[in-house]
């Protein structure tokens, strides 16, 4: 009777070890083809923004593989390391796309993504991360207007740098209704992030 017993239980033991065995393995699997569709989830939404500021047909290369991790930068406004990412065509360098932060925001720091072709002109600017006031900063979202869209082609001859503040300021550059603080930080990080492509540009594509 003892012995049936002790059979039973280890016959229970094994099945208990066998399942979680299973289980175990079952999560595993799940967890990487998780990771690996986050994963390219990620790069296509990476993409989606690089081509947003530079169009694919302006490069032969693959922007997500050809990258420069940069040291924190008071002009870029990060105060970690952060990645650019090269636009080349037969080689040539043709823009890059740099993490930049704007500080000042009314409600904090408000994350960039700033395209600048090799001749320093910008391709354009994207916000990417932000905390501003619905229905006022906002307005720095491209799906709630063309604002940001303002950027596109300037460069700092133009206008000139001494132009590169909201026209409340006695600049060039347009502030939205109601929001002034918002427009005044993303004008100055630009121009900043314009200023450091200037310093480093060799490097930059190197």
């Amino acid at each position: 009777m003892a012995s049936v017993k002790l059979k039973q239980v280890l016959i229970s033991g094994f099945l208990l070890w066998l399942f979680s065995v299973i289980g175990t393995l079952l999560v595993a699997v799940t967890e990487q083809s998780t990771i690996e569709q986050i994963r390219a989830n990620e790069k296509k939404v990476l993409l989606q923004n690089l081509h947003a500021l530079i169009p694919p047909q302006k490069m032969d290369n693959d922007m997500t593989q050809d990258t420069i991790t940069l040291a924190p930068s008071d002009l870029l406004g990060t105060k970690d390391s952060s990645t650019a990412w090269r636009a080349r065509k037969n080689g040539e360098p043709v823009a890059v796309v740099l993490n930049a932060v704007a500080p000042e925001g009314y409600n904090g720091d408000i994350h960039l993504l700033v395209g600048i072709y090799y001749d320093g002109t910008l391709a354009g600017v994207r916000v990417v991360k932000h905390q501003e006031t619905p229905g006022l900063g906002d307005g720095i979202e491209t799906r709630k207007s063309g604002w940001i869209f303002g950027f596109d082609g300037q460069s700092l001859d133009a206008p000139p740098a001494e132009r590169w503040k909201v026209k409340r300021d006695g600049g060039d550059f347009d502030q939205m209704t109601g929001a002034t603080i918002t427009p005044r930080a993303i004008v100055k990080a630009v121009k900043n992030t314009l200023l450091y492509f200037q310093q480093h540009r060799q490097r930059l594509f190197q």
